[in-house]
């Protein structure tokens, strides 16, 4: 089973032992970097202070390589203007080697994708990412790459998550298929054409990754998509997640005998990236170029008095008070009966303490720019829209789809079957009646493109569409400027119950 690794560790370090005549071959890893800023109040992560890691990693030992599990153009707030391109002059800036795609993406417009790739100093993987139009990897992309460093060879070959179709805005000409059956195919390729020791990167749940480690001869597999630090091993093979936004950079040296061509043994350290860190000078230009925007960002908006649970593990699992305020600024500006917001829409991953409000806040935690549309659905729907809100939902995951809601409470309970887990639905007070006709404001992500899976809505009748709806950060801003003294307070109603 996988474990969270101690905040509290300044340097964790696992080592095995090492024999003689071999190449030691570095690999810094990062994943899920959505902003080349710090996080945190500037507390933690910021790519300045990567690029200080990568040189001092690279005086220690110059055969070392960077790699990113995905997900980083998108979602942001800068991305919504630059559509990603920051964060790839932040990468070559930096020195990434090599990306595995994440499921966001696939948020961006395929030219769009296809200009960052070709920005890019790096080289972008997904072996199970399919254009069937062509019945080749998307874009060209190389199924695998072998790297001889250090007069050994290392192979690296990324797979990506299977939900990313429901996940993102990945257009319909793109599969992802099995990785299981993908990696069985490659890695003996990989493993005939030279590659002595083979790293899988990753964007899949902890539990994908755990599979595939099965599926072919993997000596390391560095992940990503969890936001979450994360390690374990399944079938002899280490599998290592870091926190999102560059908060930590793991560090794995591996020792690779001369002569077999075998990894005999791995030493491996997790970096946090704080204060303490300075940031390296060559990274100005990076920052001065985009300065305009963040200072734009600074403005104030207004104010909260309460502490904002804005944290992926709580908006994709139970109810929180921002996600109650974010859907009742929905249900308002539709004027609708009810509101529902996919708790994956919130991205900040974040808790924000009583006190000012910047537009960064808000786009950070509202970053796709999501037009709010209005339909009209049976109480019967809306009931089986609410199952599929937490059909995924358990213990062990944290799904997107998972509802926070406005005009509703309702019960749910994991122990039992999807489909039969959602009870007492009330609606503005009174109990659900699945005769009855609703109005429904929500997200167009899952209206028309049927996003996070919520498929149901095709035959919903639209009252208030994309193209006349205002967007949802627009909407969540005016909510905030609007309150008494612009000053927003929100709090746990028992909206959502979870019965145990």
């Amino acid at each position: 089973m996988s474990r969270y690794l101690p905040a509290v560790f300044i340097f964790l370090i696992c080592s095995f032992s090492t024999h003689a005549q071999t190449v030691r071959v570095t690999i810094l890893h990062l994943n899920d970097t959505y902003q080349f800023t710090p996080a945190d109040g500037g507390k933690r992560g910021g790519l300045a202070r990567v690029l200080t890691i990568k040189k001092n990693a690279l005086k220690e030992n110059p055969n070392t390589i960077m790699t990113l599990g995905g997900d980083t153009v998108s979602p942001s707030v800068e991305t919504r203007t630059y559509k990603g391109a920051q964060m790839i002059d932040a990468w070559n800036a930096v020195g990434l080697d090599y990306s595995v795609f994440g499921n966001h993406e696939f948020d961006l417009k395929t030219p769009d994708l296809l200009a960052r790739m070709k920005e890019s100093k790096f080289t972008w993987l997904g072996a199970n990412v399919v254009d069937t139009k062509t019945g080749k990897i998307f874009a060209d992309t190389p199924p695998y790459v072998i790297r001889s460093i250090g007069g050994v060879k290392v192979g690296f070959v990324g797979f990506l998550l299977p939900e990313t179709k429901e996940t993102s805005s990945m257009e319909a000409s793109l599969s992802v298929t099995d990785f299981c059956a993908t990696a069985r195919m490659i890695v003996p390729k990989m493993r005939k054409a030279g590659a002595n020791v083979i790293i899988g990167l990753t964007h899949l749940f902890m539990y994908q990754d755990k599979k595939l480690a099965g599926c072919a001869d993997f000596d390391l597999i560095l992940g990503g998509h969890e936001h979450t630090l994360l390690q374990s091993s399944a079938h002899g093979t280490p599998i290592f997640k870091m926190w999102a936004d560059a908060r930590e950079v793991g560090k794995f040296d591996l020792y690779i005998d001369k002569k077999t061509g075998k990894l005999t043994s791995m030493d491996w350290e997790i970096i946090p990236v704080t204060e303490a860190i300075p940031d390296d000078p060559e990274f100005g230009p990076i920052a001065a170029k985009y300065k305009e925007l963040l200072d734009k960002l600074a403005v104030k908006v207004g104010a909260t008095s309460v502490e904002l649970d804005a944290l992926s593990q709580s908006v994709r699992t139970k109810e929180t008070n921002i996600g109650n305020f974010i859907a009742d600024a929905y249900r308002n500006a539709a004027d609708a009966d009810v509101a529902l917001v996919n708790g994956g829409s919130i991205r900040a991953d974040l808790t924000y303490s009583p006190g000012p409000l910047t537009m960064r806040d808000v786009l950070s935690m509202l970053p796709f720019n999501n037009p709010i549309v209005k339909v009209e659905v049976t109480g019967k729907l809306l009931a089986d829209i609410l199952e599929h809100g937490v059909a995924r939902s358990a213990e062990d995951k944290e799904p997107g789809r998972f509802p926070q809601v406005s005009g509703l409470s309702f019960k749910f309970d994991t122990r039992k079957l999807p489909g039969q887990r959602v009870s007492n639905i009330m609606v503005n007070g009174r109990q659900l009646d699945e005769k009855k006709n609703y109005t429904l404001a929500t997200s167009d992500f899952l209206v028309t493109r049927g996003g996070d899976g919520y498929t149901m809505f095709k035959n919903a009748k639209v009252l208030i569409s994309a193209e006349k709806a205002p967007k949802d950060s627009d909407v969540f801003e005016q909510a905030i400027r609007t309150a008494p003294n612009a000053t927003i307070s929100p709090k746990l109603e028992g909206r959502i119950v979870k019965i145990d």
